[in-house]
């Protein structure tokens, strides 16, 4: 009875490679905290929305409440967005969106989803390299 042939030896090489690297991301997305727990300050509030933070991130104040912490802010020109939640990076407000169960995005990362609005604001000061979040006004 003949061997295994290159074709069938190869398959069964990468099949075997598969399901390691199968088996390493389930792992590792064990391994995960989920969000609106850990470095976010309070509990996660309605439906999964995260809680209020403050922090210092690479020498700017980053933080973030959610939308009934300013239900006045939020009904004034923000109605529809996600569920609402504000981000201030040093003092000036980062716009940002929940896009459902696939996270969280600012208008400085429009294009990349973050597990919460802590994750969105700290990529967005680190693509900022100083300098200021400029407001939105789009009347102008």
């Amino acid at each position: 009875m003949p061997g295994p042939t290159r074709r069938q030896a190869l398959g069964a090489a990468i099949g075997i490679a598969a399901g390691g690297a199968l088996v390493g991301v389930t792992s590792a997305s064990a391994d995960t905290v989920p969000a609106g727990t850990g470095s976010e300050g309070s509990a996660a509030g309605l439906a999964g929305t995260p809680g209020s933070f403050d922090e210092v991130f690479e020498g700017r104040r980053i933080q973030g409440t959610p939308a009934e912490a300013h239900a006045s802010a939020h009904a004034h020109g923000h109605a529809g967005h996600g569920a609402g939640y504000r981000v201030m990076i040093d003092g000036r407000e980062l716009p940002v969106m929940q896009h459902g169960k696939s996270g969280w995005s600012s208008t400085i990362n429009h294009y990349e989803r973050f597990a919460t609005p802590l994750e969105a604001a700290r990529t967005a000061v680190i693509s900022l390299k100083g300098a200021v979040v400029v407001p939105f006004d789009p009347t102008a």
